[in-house]
């Protein structure tokens, strides 16, 4: 009698929906990611689950504040995730200058979650 689904090739959204050591191939939920202030447009580097408030080095503004799992962004901040590997591309170069980001993402004041992780 066949398996009713394939546990060799399980589906993205399956895998996501995992625990992260339940997956095939594990992988963390957790990333880092590039913050730019609005104030002085430096390029900070955030850890997504960080649990302190970060501050910009340049002018001290609030950039991320934790909450109990994700670090939320605060109204207004730019981010995006960097990955070198070329197939994971997209053109962010307005905002970064680099062009090399994974996702990227803006946090207008309307928005009040950060963008959702692999």
């Amino acid at each position: 009698m066949p398996l009713a689904k394939d546990l060799l090739h399980p589906s993205p959204e399956e895998e996501k929906r995992k625990h992260k050591k339940k997956r095939l191939v594990q992988s963390p939920n957790s990333y880092f990611m590039d913050v730019k202030c609005p104030g002085c447009y430096k390029i900070t580097t955030v850890f997504s689950h960080a649990q302190t408030v970060v501050l910009c080095v340049g002018c001290s503004t609030v950039l991320c504040q934790p909450t109990g799992g994700k670090a939320r962004l605060t109204e207004g901040i730019f981010g995006c995730t960097s990955d070198l590997r070329p197939a994971a591309k997209t053109n962010c170069a307005s905002a970064f200058g680099h062009g090399r980001c994974d996702r990227a993402e803006f946090i207008a004041p309307s928005m009040t979650l950060s963008r959702s992780g692999p």
